[in-house]
């Protein structure tokens, strides 16, 4: 049964109808949005949109079997019931294993959790069903190995930075404590050598170097401290790690169990459960709630275990994050020194340069540290703390607040004028109006009903009622009522003398029954910005000079904003509309269209150009091209005038100019980019290799630009330097990471003209120029 989306907040509606604009462009698309923001509830208006609109099913993929299960209830939940078949939940294990069986065929795929869509399982479910529309749902879009996703999708939506949500209230704001740079704890870290086959830190080193007594214990003593009586979430870095520290926990009082992905799904379920109505105050886990968990009151979150993942740490505190009654803030106990990598959880990051493959996972860019929140620790004073505690406290809530509250931008000060008020004259016993202290009007109405902006809704001497201006210029008259208000978004609600309510709309000047409720569309603020319809009943009118009705039944889901106009399903289109392309143009791509900034009427969309142009159809059949931020401009009607070029003429010539503008316009975009990279490239030129622990990787000054992950890298040549990734496998990379000549060499030279030796092997040698 389809839904509503009604209940959307304003940023997932905004994420939604940004999407399905992407679709009409690109088939494959990425979403962003940070953890504990509402992704799931998303994703069930995008997939309930799109079954309303197609007979295809709908395929949910996971990237473990665990998963699947709770994406079933989370769907059902979402009243996308998965009986009627048209939506499976589905694992890529089962898929690669019996994808051959399957005997339909998508419409849309979604990949849940998308960051891990990189396996060849995925590329080859791309090829089966390259018809099909792809969506890829993540909190971040980077992987440790620094490989983008271009392979995979098209392009990335990105949201708001979670600063923005915790400053508008939609994530709960934080405390953060770290152990010391120079801890015994750090020390430990630091002295981890060995990676694992993902890039991260080997599990069981992690678990010979922190599975100790003495570890274990400071994790405790530092719940007990700044988390003490609170529930909350303890990431462990190995399964015997885990159960050690839910132990100990619990042989200090606290109610804490261990899970894992050795934990039976029905144990797991209940222990989940017991925590969620807080019988367990505290879950230990090794990467169970990294991803799909949801538990609004989780009042901390403690990192015990190390990661090179800038991806597992946002997951990991995003868990904390969500917003519940009474709680005020989360505290983030950070046991391995995970800030010190990545920043705070506010930080912003260059989500499209990770997308890209331009920045690696958790390396740190000048442009992310200028435009990130990374605030220095609190001082001994200020934290209440001893200079020799192994804790120090990073950031308090408060003052986390009043930082994003400073980093806000301001909008400059408009002059304003005094406010429209009415005053009563005794001496007549009628009423005026004025500003300030300056009378605009004088007495002449025996009653004001109501002031709002610049219009007043009046009682006249005749006993007629109506809105004047601020200047007594009457603009609505009515007959006698019984009672006016104003209300938002250019209303007026009318009582009349039987005491009826109808609606008139002040902008059109047209009168409703039934009270409207406004719908709007894109930034009304800025000229082209937006559109504004009125939702009466089961239809949607316009407000346009010429009146327009939308079919009755139209679903407000189905009504999307694509910049510059909105689009509303309807098969009432004139036979003399004619198309852009009659050959490629179906019936669902002829639809009403609501240009932003006209206000004249509504059109008939006739079709889209190369530059995202369109064109459209008025009620006398003149045809206009439009583009973003432009008026409409005239090109062609049905019935030209002697000399007038007919419309299949003009529509060649504006294809091959619109292909131009595109083309010309992506170059640009192209060289734009490449110009921002070079001038990335220029800003890390000092960047030196340093070692840590037995891999290499690349530093400018104190800021890690290419994070220890090879065997060896030589001193930079220029913007370039060579690198071995294993044992004799030399290739060459820039500065930023970007690999230019993948490691398959025996030996690698580079010079200072950009000319490069590499050898195959010896005696053999290939030379290229950079």
């Amino acid at each position: 049964m389809y839904c509503m989306n009604d209940t959307l907040r304003d940023y997932q509606q905004e994420m939604k109808h940004r999407l399905f604009k992407e679709w009409e462009f690109r088939r494959s698309v990425m979403v962003q949005m940070p953890t504990g923001t509402g992704k799931t509830h998303l994703l069930a208006a995008i997939v309930r949109e799109f079954l309303h609109g197609s007979h295809a099913p709908v395929w949910i993929v996971a990237h473990r079997r665990e998963l699947v299960a709770q994406i079933e209830e989370t769907v059902s939940r979402h009243a996308m019931s998965k009986e009627d078949g048209r939506v499976r939940v589905l694992s890529i294990q089962w898929l690669s294993r019996n994808g051959q069986t399957m005997d339909e065929t998508p419409g849309l795929i979604v990949i849940d959790e998308a960051h891990h869509a990189l396996a060849e399982t995925y590329r080859e479910l791309w090829e089966k069903y390259p018809e099909a529309r792809k969506l890829g749902m993540t909190a971040t879009p980077c992987r440790l190995n620094g490989k983008g996703f271009t392979d995979l999708f098209d392009s990335l939506i990105t949201s708001w930075t979670v600063a923005e949500f915790i400053r508008k209230g939609w994530l709960s704001s934080f405390d953060y404590v770290s152990i010391r740079a120079n801890s015994r704890e750090q020390r430990l870290i630091d002295s981890l050598k060995k990676r694992g086959a993902d890039g991260d830190y080997q599990v069981k080193e992690m678990n010979e170097v922190l599975n100790r007594e003495a570890s274990i214990g400071r994790l405790y003593e530092s719940v007990e401290r700044y988390a003490h009586g609170k529930k909350g979430i303890v990431y462990a870095a190995s399964i015997a790690h885990a159960r050690r520290i839910a132990a100990c926990y619990s042989a200090h009082g606290l109610e804490a169990v261990a899970i894992d992905s050795r934990t039976p799904a029905s144990e797991r379920k209940e222990v989940v459960e017991g925590f969620r109505r807080g019988k367990v105050r505290v879950l230990i886990n090794v990467d169970i709630f990294s991803e799909g968990f949801d538990c609004p009151d989780v009042e901390f979150v403690q990192l015990a275990r190390p990661t090179l993942s800038l991806a597992k740490y946002l997951q990991q505190v995003g868990r904390g994050l969500r917003r519940s009654a009474g709680k005020e803030a989360c505290m983030l106990i950070d046991n391995v020194g995970l800030y010190r990598i990545f920043g705070l959880p506010a930080r912003e990051h260059d989500w499209a340069a990770m997308f890209e493959g331009r920045i690696i996972g958790n390396a740190l860019s000048r442009a992310r540290t200028e435009g990130g929140l990374f605030l220095p620790a609190l001082s001994s004073m200020e934290s209440g703390g001893k200079r020799e505690d192994e804790l120090e406290v990073v950031m308090t809530h408060d003052r986390l607040m009043e930082s994003l509250i400073d980093r806000k931008d301001c909008a400059p000060e408009k002059e304003t004028q005094p406010v429209l008020k009415s005053y009563y004259d005794r001496q007549s016993g009628l009423w005026g109006l004025r500003r300030g202290e300056r009378m605009t009007v004088r007495p002449q109405y025996p009653e004001v009903f109501d002031v709002c902006g610049d219009r007043a809704a009046v009682r006249f001497g005749n006993g007629g009622a109506g809105v004047v201006n601020g200047a007594g210029q009457p603009g609505i008259q009515l007959d006698c009522c019984r009672k006016m208000k104003f209300m938002r978004e250019d209303l007026l609600a009318v009582t009349d003398c039987a005491g009826n309510e109808s609606y008139i709309d002040l902008k059109v000047n047209r009168t409703y029954r039934e009270k409207p409720v406004v719908l709007a569309f894109g930034r009304m603020e800025l000229p082209y910005g937006g559109v504004e319809l009125l939702k009466v009943g089961d239809s949607f009118f316009s407000r346009t000079g010429k009146p327009y009705v939308s079919m009755r039944g139209v679903n407000r889901s189905g009504i999307c904003f694509y910049d510059f106009y909105l689009k509303i399903p309807d098969y009432r289109v004139p036979k003399e509309c004619r198309l852009v392309d009659p050959v490629w143009t179906t019936l669902f791509d002829v639809f009403a269209c609501v240009l932003a900034g006209d206000d004249e009427e509504v059109y008939w969309c006739c079709g889209r150009l190369a530059d995202r142009s369109i064109v459209v159809m008025d009620g006398n059949g003149n045809y206009y091209q439009v583009e973003k931020g432009k008026q409409k401009r005239y090109v062609a009607c049905n019935d030209p005038r002697p000399g007038e070029a007919d419309f299949p003429t003009v529509m060649e010539r504006l294809k091959e100019e619109a292909g131009r503008r595109a083309g010309t316009a992506r170059r640009k975009q192209l060289q734009e980019e490449e110009r921002k990279r070079w001038k990335r490239l220029e800003e890390i030129r000092n960047a030196l290799p340093f070692r840590m622990g037995m891999k290499w990787g690349l530093k400018s000054g104190e800021r890690i630009v290419v994070p220890p992950r090879y065997r060896k890298i030589l001193p930079p040549v220029g913007y370039y330097c060579a690198y071995e990734e294993n044992a004799c496998q030399w290739g060459v990379m820039a500065l930023d990471g970007r690999v230019v000549v993948e490691a398959r060499y025996q030996k690698v030279e580079i010079d200072g003209d950009g000319t490069v030796r590499l050898t195959v092997i010896p005696g053999k040698v290939k030379t290229i120029k950079l």
